[in-house]
């Protein structure tokens, strides 16, 4: 069985990366959508680590092979501990391949089984990201386009409730 990691901080999860994690759906026998620490956002995460995992299964209940996991470690770990060779990132734009080809060679000296496999976004999606939707949701703004309906309102209501 060939199964991907599709790693991240989800705070929360957007339209953008739902599409990454259904591309990768198609392309793997499964898929483990992992909710990562990022030790350079610590401190200023909206959502728990709970929270966005259960935000993350609410919007990929339909896809049967997918699952959500949490890991607060090196995603280099946690895949060679899991046995699985592939992590599956999403690229918006040329700013996000530098970082994400660091970490892609970084995780590959960590752990020489792990091939990173980039995921271009679709133009509809290019602009997006978690902080602008938090941007948006704190000021009040629809952010209905940008998030998973099934997760709209729990998304809405905590930003706007900014605790």
């Amino acid at each position: 069985m060939r199964t991907a990691i599709c790693p991240g901080s989800f705070d929360p999860i957007t339209n953008g990366h739902l599409d990454v994690i259904e591309r990768a759906a198609n392309l793997f026998d499964e898929v483990v959508v992992v909710v990562m620490t990022n030790y350079r956002k610590k401190g200023s995460m909206t959502f728990t680590e709970s929270e966005r995992a259960e935000l993350i299964k609410k919007a990929v209940a339909d896809i049967p092979n997918v699952r959500v996991d949490t890991y607060d470690g090196l995603l280099a770990d946690y895949a060679r501990d899991h046995d699985i060779c592939f992590a599956v990132k999403g690229l918006r734009a040329v700013s996000d391949f530098e970082d994400e080809f660091q970490q892609a060679i970084g995780n590959r000296h960590l752990n020489n089984n792990l091939e990173t496999v980039f995921i271009a976004s679709r133009a509809e999606n290019m602009f997006l990201s978690s902080s602008m939707v938090r941007q948006i949701g704190e000021l009040g703004g629809d952010i209905s386009l940008f998030v998973p309906s099934v997760i709209h309102e729990d998304v809405k209501n905590r930003l706007l409730r900014k605790d």
